[in-house]
């Protein structure tokens, strides 16, 4: 084993268009020796830009799926490689940040006292949001913006849901696609305007994308038994209107381009 250390980087590819990412991580991929890849990373990015030399390992940590990586040997792997004297690049999905589990890596990192990095992506709330037309915050439409997750467990409070379905705020879903009718469902409990529309993005940024239009109130009669792609986004709010007006991609496949570990 190499008695010097590498460097662990941790970078957000963006979501999905490989054009998207920083040109900082361009050159951190040219020089990595082992890239440790989300399955929500498009792999045209490892393709185009990735040092042909480097180890390339696919970490497909996913909820609901037994058969991926757990995110303690996703760990265990990027403090392995670094203590062999390798630069490791962990390679996100989206950014490095927005509901990930950059956390326990940078603790595995900081306990072995190993040097890291951190390289921002574009959050897949902002790629969905430029490549739909769907401005999060427009001006008379919206008054900001929440970022949040959902899932059957998840736990917010009667008050948490109160809140988010009588705000006058864009509310964006990560992790939502598969439970969608669930999540209009409560927030319907709670809002005074079930025609608020509800878009539900699949694969945004890239030629596979796919927009679904539908509203709180019809989303069970829409979406009810439907499957959607991975990586999908889900927005809720006044902003959704925006999209015919200011739709530009035009998708020329149906389908995924990413990683299918799901």
């Amino acid at each position: 084993m190499s008695t010097t250390k590498g460097k662990v980087v941790l970078a957000g590819a963006g979501p999905g268009d490989a054009e998207l990412i920083t040109v900082k991580l361009q050159h951190r991929l040219a020089e990595a020796e082992v890239i440790l890849a989300d399955r929500l990373v498009n792999p045209e990015i490892i393709s185009l830009f990735a040092n042909k030399d480097a180890t390339v390992i696919a970490t497909g940590k996913q909820g609901y799926n037994d058969a991926s990586l757990s995110q303690e040997e996703i760990s265990n792997l990027i403090v392995e490689h670094a203590l062999q004297g390798k630069n490791v690049l962990r390679l996100k999905g989206g950014d490095v940040a927005f509901f990930s589990n950059v956390l326990d890596e940078l603790i595995a990192v900081e306990e072995h006292n190993i040097d890291f990095e951190i390289i921002p992506g574009i959050t897949a709330a902002s790629g969905a949001s430029a490549y739909t037309g769907i401005p999060l915050t427009a001006r008379g439409h919206a008054q900001g913006v929440q970022f949040l997750t959902y899932n059957p467990n998840s736990s917010y409070a009667p008050e948490s849901w109160r809140q988010f379905a009588t705000c006058n705020d864009t509310l964006v879903f990560y992790m939502a696609a598969k439970n969608v009718t669930g999540l209009a469902e409560i927030l319907l409990r709670f809002t005074k305007k079930p025609n608020t529309p509800l878009a539900l993005i699949e694969q945004a940024t890239t030629i596979h994308q796919q927009i679904h239009i539908t509203t709180l109130k019809d989303c069970e009669r829409d979406f009810k038994g439907k499957q959607f792609s991975s990586p999908s986004l889900v927005i809720i709010g006044n902003v959704v209107n925006l999209h015919q007006r200011f739709k530009w991609l035009q998708p020329t496949e149906a389908g995924s381009v990413f990683n299918e570990l799901v």
